[in-house]
């Protein structure tokens, strides 16, 4: 069985800190670590959709999770920004320092499998439950491990784009986190780092250095808005046979070989 990493980073952490995270690749590509790279870019979208004249909507869930609707024209934004401009930005920049990486999305070889939400629950601006239509937003039904570990035992680095195939044949976008998590639960990782532009999970100005899977329920009620749904997923990585989860800044120098070595917070069984 391959021993493997997971790296997902987020839109905010990629923009400032992507360098630095890329060095620490170079280093662990180099010594023979197989690592699956899963990007966001939710901002990055965002600011090219309110150029193109359009404006993005963010809904909450019940459970306090904050997520992007996505329209018709919003998906076209997210598929030109995050399989176009961000993937490929992020493989050239690989390529440069000599790591294999080929980049793809979820749709390349039915990757990311998702059903589209078709009815969603939100809560309003004035607290009221509301059903609606869902947008083009998917949730993850299958991960086809098999084109990952081909590319794996060639020695490329797959560079992922949360875009998946949906099982009625259209694009979806999907969130980064439940794409790292899918993907790690379905490749066996011993690892999944989701670095981020704080240092982990902070309670009362503090930062938790490990939660046990037990402990979630509670931890996601003191924590803001984008922070729970890592937490929330990375307790799915670990329920489904993630050895550990590890939520870290992707701001401080060697950011992947600190969290390696426990820096930020630990989620484990």
């Amino acid at each position: 069985m391959i021993v493997m990493i997971i790296v997902k980073i987020g839109g905010r952490a990629l923009e400032q800190g992507l360098g630095n995270v890329l060095d620490d690749l170079k280093t662990l590509y180099d010594r023979g670590e197989k690592i699956v790279f899963v990007h966001g870019g939710g901002d990055i979208v965002t600011f090219y959709s309110k150029r193109l004249g359009i404006e993005p909507k963010f809904v909450i869930s019940p459970s306090g999770v904050r997520s992007r609707y996505t329209s018709p024209e919003e998906l076209e934004v997210y598929l030109m920004v995050m399989a176009g401009k961000i993937n490929k930005e992020i493989t050239a920049k690989m390529l440069r320092r000599n790591i294999k990486a080929i980049g793809l999305s979820g749709v390349d070889g039915k990757l990311l499998l998702a059903e589209r939400k078709k009815r969603i629950i939100i809560v309003d601006e004035k607290g009221r439950k509301r059903v609606i239509e869902g947008g083009y937003t998917g949730k993850i039904k299958q991960v086809n491990a098999e084109v990952l570990l081909s590319l794996l035992e060639k020695s490329f680095l797959p560079v992922i784009a949360p875009i998946a195939y949906g099982t009625e044949g259209e694009l979806l976008n999907v969130d980064g986190d439940q794409a790292a998590s899918e993907i790690a639960i379905a490749m066996k990782a011993n690892t999944l780092i989701l670095l981020t532009d704080v240092q982990g999970v902070i309670i009362d100005n503090n930062i938790v250095s490990c939660i046990k899977v037990k402990e979630v329920k509670e931890i996601v009620k003191s924590v803001g808005m984008g922070m729970n749904r890592k937490i929330i997923l990375a307790s799915r990585a670990i329920e489904g046979g993630v050895k550990r989860v590890i939520i870290s800044s992707a701001l401080i120098s060697n950011p992947i070989i600190n969290a390696l070595k426990g820096s930020g917070t630990v989620i484990e069984p």
